[in-house]
């Protein structure tokens, strides 16, 4: 299937991706404890990107499972993928680079697989009954420095005080060029803790060689600022002057947390915005486990979404600790929306 976002182009691309979906669309949910219930072994600097080199098999299933549950989007096994990390696990850079490639191929081959099946859950019917493939793009996941770092950082984005821009930019680059020309329809950065990440990414879309649409993601952990301490408004707004981004958004948060920063995502941008929160729980990095929130359940996650679409939002879905039921509540949800005329905004 040919990419459905144009390379290279403005968010306008994802506003008519946004229509032939019915003036929403779906996120896959979370994918390390998925590959975790399946049986993977992830405890490990390379985490959910382990599976890649041990357990393809079950990176294939994990994104069938969420097609199967409604996903307009999944995203690549890449996010703690960095040529870095499989060089220090004794892999060469050649190898590196071929498992970044690999993460891209295992999503395409899914949707193909799930498109192939043709049955009733991978068509969509329209008002006259008539069939159509429902619009699936694939996503290469970009995880922070942080993430990489294997330390919880990601989380709170205190690395800022030890690293330069350019330094990030050279640690990003090669990976963004390789997923850059994988096959996937667009790069998702995500769980961004701190500005200047941010700029770093925008100053590599600008590079040339690199040639394809993104959005950002960044977390918070009050509602108001990103884990450095930045306000999440400044920090869209370095998002917002990103010519190749298709959409701005929040992953990996709280969802008790994002309206609020829906509400200040839409003072200074115009593009779509994505969201996709964690359960609620809580990452303790140095015990590398997941607290259990009594502040939110699945439920209550769920029961946010029409608000969240009221404030702005277009696209939704979720992340640590979310399931395939998650996404399957959160597509009931929204269909049954769908007879009501479009809340797609232009903004």
């Amino acid at each position: 299937m040919g990419s459905l976002v144009k390379k290279g182009t403005s968010s306008s691309l994802m506003t008519e991706f946004l229509e032939k979906c019915g003036g929403y669309a779906v996120v896959d949910g979370g994918f390390a404890t998925e590959l975790e219930r399946h049986g993977a072994h992830i405890k490990d600097p390379l985490w959910s990107a382990k599976c890649l080199i041990t357990s393809p098999h079950l990176v294939t299933k994990v994104h069938l499972d969420y097609l199967e549950s409604g996903a307009n989007i999944i995203i690549t096994a890449s996010y703690q993928a960095t040529i870095q990390g499989f060089v220090a696990k004794g892999l060469s850079v050649g190898e590196a680079e071929s498992l970044l490639r690999r993460s891209v191929e295992l999503s395409c081959e899914a949707r193909e697989i799930f498109y192939n099946r043709c049955n009733k859950g991978s068509w969509d019917f329209d008002h006259a009954g008539k069939a159509s493939r429902r619009p699936v793009l694939v996503a290469a996941s970009v995880g922070s420095y942080g993430a990489y770092l294997a330390d919880g950082s990601e989380y709170s984005g205190v690395y800022v005080d030890s690293v330069s821009k350019e330094s990030l930019k050279d640690f990003h680059r090669r990976r963004v060029q390789i997923l850059a020309k994988s096959g996937a329809d667009l790069i998702a950065f995500e769980t961004i803790p701190n500005k200047l990440e941010a700029e770093a990414y925008v100053d590599l879309l600008e590079e040339e060689g690199i040639d394809i649409p993104a959005w950002f993601a960044f977390t918070s952990k009050d509602g108001v600022t990103v884990p450095s301490g930045e306000s999440i408004i400044e920090c869209a707004e370095v998002a917002d002057s990103c010519k190749k981004l298709v959409a701005i958004g929040i992953n990996c948060t709280a969802p008790r947390y994002i309206s609020d920063l829906v509400i200040s995502l839409r003072q200074v941008t115009h593009k779509p915005i994505i969201v996709y929160p964690n359960s609620g729980e809580v990452y303790d990095g140095l015990n590398k486990k997941w607290i259990k929130s009594e502040e939110e359940s699945e439920e209550d996650f769920v029961s946010y979404v029409s608000r969240w679409r009221e404030e702005g939002a277009s696209l939704f879905g979720g992340c640590c600790r979310t399931t395939p039921n998650t996404i399957k509540a959160i597509t009931n949800v929204l269909s049954c929306e769908s007879s009501a005329p479009s809340k797609l905004k232009f903004w």
